[in-house]
Parts: C-alpha cells; structure tokens; sequence
C-alpha cells in the first residue's frame, strides 16, 4: 500500500512516500527544505538514501535557482528500454556468447572507443550537433578543459560507452517471455567534469557573498547571478549528451542480437528518461526549476522505467501525474548500504548466489552491486501505487556492468 509521512521542522515541509528511510537521509532532506530558494515542499521517493549533500531519491522544486549538487555529477544519467518481436524461446540456450559480444561492441567500465577508429567515422558525427554548443561552453570556461585529459576526444570516443558502478546494459524478459532490451547510463566522464566544475564555483560564489547554508554541498547559483546562464547551458548539453550515449549504445547492441539472433522488429516506442537532472517546469501555477535527483518524470500517461538491481525484477510503469511528488516517482530500488559496506559484508560467492540463473559478471570487482544491497523493489513498488501504474515487470537474463 502506499505510503506517505510528512515532515514540518524546515522552511517548507517534507513529504516522503515511504517509511523505509535512515536518518541521514531525513537530515539532508531538512537541510534542503531550509533553503530559502525551495519551494512549496520537498518530495522523497521510495528508494531515498543518503547522497552527497542532497539526497539520491528527491525531488527538489526550486525558484529561480538551480543547486548543481542536486543534479549532481553524472549529469543526464537514465534509463533506456525497447521492446522487441522475440521471444525467450529464440534466446540461446548459453546466453555467454550474446553477452559476450555486447561487450565486444560496447566499451564498459573505463574502457572506451579508440580514437583512431572513430575519427571522422559515423560514430563521431553522432556527436557533431554537440560541438559547437560545448566549444562555446568551454571558451568561457576553460577550467572544465583543463579537468579531463585530452579533452576533445574523451568525450566523442565515450559516446556509446556505459561506464562502471549502477551502470548496466540488460537482456530482459516480460510477462508475456518477449525480449526486452534495458540500458543505464549517463553523461560519462564529459558530465562528471561539467559537474564537478560547476559544484566548485558555486561553492565560492556562496563563500563570497557570505551566504550560509546547513550544508556546502547545497551551495546554488541564483537566476541573474554571473554563473547561472553558464549553467544552465552546460547542463542542457550534458542532458543531451546523455541521451545520445545511451541511444548509440541502444544501436549497437540492437547490431549485435540482430547478427547474433533470428530475425526481429523492435516492438513499440524506446522509452528514454533521465533521472539526474533539471528542467524548468509549470506545477500549481508556479514556474519552478524541478531538480529529480535519483527520481523520474511520472507525468499522467508517461511511461518510465524502474530497475531493480543486477538480481531483481525491473518495472516499465505509466505515471499518474501526482502533484505531490511534483510528477515523479523513484529511480530503481535504491541503496540499502554503502559500496564500502556491501564489499565488506558480502562475497563473490554471495553475489553468485544471489545472481542465480543470470548471465553476468560473478566476481569481486562488482561485490558492490550485489542485489542485497539494494532495496526490496517489491516494497518500493508498493509505497508508489499513488505515483504509477505498472504495465510491464521485467527479469534480466544478461546483465552487463562494467
């Protein structure tokens, strides 16, 4: 059942659509909702945790001003989902070959394309109309080049690369044993520097005129003030970005079961949501900056995807356009311990155990997503029947980390 607390002890209040939450999380989100830019309330979804100044799981509805902290890092990181013609009887019976080849197709963990390969290739006129956009950025901001090694071709050689941590590329089945296709990922290294850049300034632009705030992390930049056109603009190509890299990687594991399986169609519309990110937004006649962070759009009718983790079952889901939550539900299942934590209770055998039947990495290099670290996503599911409709629940087969 759906559940909702709320809480009065900030500047606006707290709803929070779950009762499964720690205490640093319940801090950070007072924090937020003591913020004289934060208005009329501060949602929290059902996979809140904990993050890094804001909480991972939050909606953050702000007036005219934006917290590059809250967006975060991964700038654009979501989901991507299309379902296919075939069927789980046209899947091989060793699916270590299919999985196999999706790596050989798509860099993952620190790995990316060669730039000697992509060069002047189809691959890098995937990222042409994002040129011009980002070489204006960084001619006023050159910091942001000087924090990634050769810059210009880092970022077009990572588009349609998934990266390591909660990133995945999945192989799922439906209700129905129809193939489905699910990606995770986000603005890669490019995002990760545009964010760390933009956090830092905000910070001593806060330091400088002597604004203080509960926590540094939810320094901000002001409508009208030096930065905050800046970065607006670096975000919306970060966001872009994103998209972009998840529907290369989309393309090239589409080529690879296509070479590797019987004749298909992808089936229905490819759902694409981001779920670290800002937009500016109409909700109760107020023009407001939505910042999800760890959250997706859930719009009446909207479709959207929750995962679950590398063990669990996913969710396509049809929002219902609830104001409460300005519009959104969660993300995934969310994190029930730290990386740290999970790496020193669990083991490899564990993470074995707990992948059963699954076609993926067994190893102590991805401990840290074993699936017990993560929320029940039933019981997330179920806080959330006020926010979303499920339409499709989804069982990986292969999944891919880096």
């Amino acid at each position: 059942m759906p559940i909702k607390q709320s809480l009065h002890k900030g500047l606006v209040p707290v709803h929070i659509f779950t009762d499964d939450i720690d205490h640093s999380a319940l801090q950070q989100l007072l924090n937020i909702a003591n913020l004289p830019i934060v208005y009329p309330h501060v949602a929290a979804m059902p996979d809140v945790h904990a993050g890094i100044g804001a909480t991972v799981g939050s909606v953050i509805p702000t007036r005219a001003a934006i917290i590059p902290a809250a967006v975060g890092v991964d700038i654009g990181c979501g989901m991507n989902a299309v379902r296919t013609t075939l069927t789980a009887s046209q899947l091989p019976d060793n699916l270590a070959r299919l999985r196999s080849a999706i790596e050989a197709a798509i860099p993952v963990g620190f790995e990316q394309h060669e730039w000697n390969k992509v060069r002047g290739s189809a691959h890098a006129r995937v990222g042409r109309p994002l040129n011009d956009r980002l070489d204006r950025i960084v001619a006023k901001h050159k910091g942001i080049m000087k924090m990634q090694h050769k810059f210009a071709q880092t970022w077009i050689c990572q588009i349609g690369t998934l990266g390591g941590g909660n990133h995945f590329i999945e192989i799922c089945l439906d209700e129905e044993q129809r193939v489905w296709i699910m990606l995770h990922s986000g603005s890669r290294g490019i995002g990760n520097v545009i964010g760390r850049y933009f956090i830092s300034a905000a910070k001593k632009d806060m330091a400088r005129n002597h604004v203080n705030l509960p926590d540094k992390d939810l320094s901000y930049f002001s409508e009208g003030s030096l930065l905050f056109d800046d970065y607006v603009d670096a975000v919306d190509w970060a966001q872009d970005y994103a998209l972009i890299n998840r529907r290369e990687m989309m393309r090239r594991t589409v080529d690879v079961l296509t070479q590797q399986l019987p004749p298909f169609k992808l089936d229905g519309e490819a759902i694409n949501c981001h779920h670290n990110y800002v937009s500016r937004e109409m909700h109760g006649n107020e023009n407001l900056f939505i910042t999800r962070k760890g959250a997706i759009s859930a719009r009446a009718g909207e479709l959207g995807i929750i995962p679950g983790s590398m063990g669990a079952k996913s969710y396509i889901v049809r929002g219902k356009g609830n104001p409460e939550s300005f519009c959104s539900c969660s993300h995934g299942a969310g994190r029930r311990m730290s990386r740290t934590e999970a790496k020193r209770r669990f083991s490899r055998f564990d993470l074995a155990d707990q992948t059963l039947g699954i076609e993926c990495r067994k190893d102590g290099g991805v401990v840290d997503e074993i699936p017990a670290a993560y929320k029940d996503i039933d019981q997330v599911m179920a806080h959330q029947t006020d926010l979303v409709d499920e339409v499709h629940t989804l069982r990986q087969v292969i999944c891919i980390k880096g």
